[in-house]
């Protein structure tokens, strides 16, 4: 039986338009800001509405776009930040240290010499050598 191996494993699909479902919220969001911010500000204060679209829109569209590494711009900062305020363990230090000696003493006891008692072939020796030897 055949199968159909899948290409392009590694890319997300687009499903809103030209744009994958992480880029359309990233996008969405902001622009959603603005536009409540257009009718909050944009007649008093027309020209720091700007200011703050330009900006909003901007990151929006840095994060949505921007890889830096292969990597999208959300995934880079929060590995950035992950590693800045993780504890950095070192697992091995090399100490400089004078060596330890132990002090051993020897104690002096009466130790019964046990001879080795040396037995004949195993069973499965002499089975072998039976065989082995055996005329027909």
């Amino acid at each position: 039986m055949e199968f159909i191996v899948p290409k392009f494993i590694d890319r997300e699909p687009k499903i809103i338009g030209p744009f994958t479902f992480k880029q359309f919220l990233y996008l969405l969001i902001p622009a959603g800001i603005c536009f409540f911010l257009y009718f909050f500000m944009a007649k008093k204060h027309f020209t720091l509405f700007i200011l703050i679209t330009v900006v909003l829109m901007g990151g929006a569209i840095a994060f949505a776009f921007v890889k830096i590494r292969g990597q999208s711009l959300p995934v880079f900062l929060k590995n950035f930040f992950t590693f800045s305020t993780a504890s950095k363990t070192f697992i091995w230090r090399r100490k400089i240290a004078p060596p330890k000696f132990k002090k051993f003493q020897m104690v002096k006891e009466k130790a019964e010499i046990q001879t080795l008692k040396v037995t004949e072939r195993s069973h499965l020796q002499k089975i072998s050598v039976d065989i082995e030897t055996r005329k027909k």
